[in-house]
Formats: structure tokens, sequence, C-alpha cells
């Protein structure tokens, strides 16, 4: 898929792993729609890279339908790279006995998991409405998570919901091949983002450390340049892409 002269909607892309894919959208010569709930930082990352903000909370039906408009206002929408997520700690049993906390893990889930097939179902909607260019109308690119494999302990909603993205992965892209749509998901290691950004340099460098090769963590950039290649080439559908150095998490 050319992006350019195309929309592309980036979630979660006022910073990290998305605001490195819109840029690389935009220098490919896509209008990139980010979307993120960080208002301030995310208008002024639209404008550097030429493109539209939106706030949406990606569960909102209403307001990622918000988004998808402004994109389809400057061109039709080819691309989406979904980002958006969070993480949080549930343990199945607490310290002082009690159960884990169900409320939280139902709402990371919603937030990872049905987040995500929202997404991906209003984009597909706007995509299957597109004119086949070199017969694509579109692609979508998902964010899983090596906890998809090895959630460490206290990580068992976000371990679900990214499970639940890695077993979407192939039934989307069979769903939406008569739609001429394809659906592929990077499943990233530890990488380096504001989330990581709390943590201390000793913190850091140890979670690098435990990377086989290269011994570091990873560059937001590295997973924008994959993201970029699986939009670009259209012979990728239906795989779910470690991007991981080959790290292999331990259970704490």
């Amino acid at each position: 898929m050319d992006v350019h002269g195309t929309s592309a909607l980036v979630t979660g892309g006022a910073s990290g792993l998305g605001a490195a894919t819109a840029r690389r959208l935009a220098a490919a010569g896509a209008h990139v729609v980010v979307v993120d709930l960080n208002e301030e930082l995310g208008t002024s990352f639209a404008a550097e890279i030429g493109g539209t903000f939106a706030h949406a909370d990606v569960t909102d039906s209403d307001a990622v339908g918000r988004a998808l408009d402004a994109a389809e206002a400057v061109a039709p929408l080819r691309a989406l790279v979904h980002c958006a997520g969070r993480g949080g700690t549930v343990r199945l049993v607490n310290r002082d006995g009690s159960p884990g906390d169900l409320d939280l893990y139902t709402d990371l889930v919603r937030i990872n998991l049905v987040g995500t097939f929202n997404v991906l179902r209003l984009a597909a909607a706007r995509m299957a409405a597109n004119e086949p260019v070199d017969g694509e109308r579109g692609v979508c690119v998902l964010t899983a998570s090596v906890a998809a494999w090895e959630g460490q302990v206290g990580q068992i909603p976000y371990a679900s919901a990214k499970a639940g993205v890695v077993g979407m992965t192939l039934v989307a892209a069979r769903d939406l091949a008569t739609k001429n749509i394809r659906v592929n998901t990077i499943a990233p290691g530890v990488f380096d983002t504001p989330i990581l950004a709390r943590f201390s340099q000793e913190i850091r460098d140890g979670l690098g450390g435990q990377v086989p090769n290269p011994a570091r963590l990873g560059q937001p950039d590295e997973f924008a340049m994959l993201a970029q290649q699986i939009v670009e080439n259209p012979y990728l559908n239906g795989e779910t892409i470690r991007l991981d150095g080959a790290i292999r998490m331990a259970p704490r």
C-alpha cells in the first residue's frame, strides 16, 4: 500500500510507538490523524507532522467515528496503526489474602482488547468503501505484546488482552480478505517509551540487558519501521510479528 496522498489513523499517536509511526507515515506522504487522550501533546504533535489531532477514547465508538470522519475529510482512509492501550497490575490473590480486582481486570481488557476490536471494525468499515488500488482497499496494523506469551506476575489483564489481539489477527485477516483489507499485528518486547521513562536508568538498563541481541531497549522508530513495512508490503497478511530482540520474559 502506497500511503502517499491517503489518510492514515494512528491511535496512541501522540507519544511513544504511535508518535514514531505517525511521523514515518507522514514522511511517506500520508495525512495522519493522531488519536490520543492527551489533547495538548496530540495537538502540537499533529501540527508538527502536518496532520490532524482527534481526541478519542478507543472504546468510544462515536469519538472514533469522528476521528475517522476527520481522516476521510482529507483523503481516503487506507491505513490504520492501532497503538493505544495501557497496563496495570492485578494479582489473582492479593498479599492480604483478598481476591484480585475484577473491576480493574475488566477495565484493562476493555481498553486493550475491546478497544482494539472497536477501532478495527470501525476503520475496516470505512476502508471497505474505498476503490481498490493495486488490489488493496486498506491495511490495519494492531499492537500486541510479548506478554501475550510470557506475561509476568501481575500482568494477567494485560497479557489476557494482548493474547486476545494475537488471536483476532488471523481471523480478522480472513474476515476482511473479501474486502481486500489486510490485518497484521506487531508484538513488541521492551521498548524505550514514556511508560519506561518513569523508571530509573538502572532499571531501564537492567531491562535492556535481558534482551539477547541487541542488548538494549527497543527504539520507537524500530517499531515504526516495521509498521511502515507491513503497510507497504502487499503480501504480508494475517501475521503477528514479535519485535523483541529474541527476549523471552522471566516470570518477574
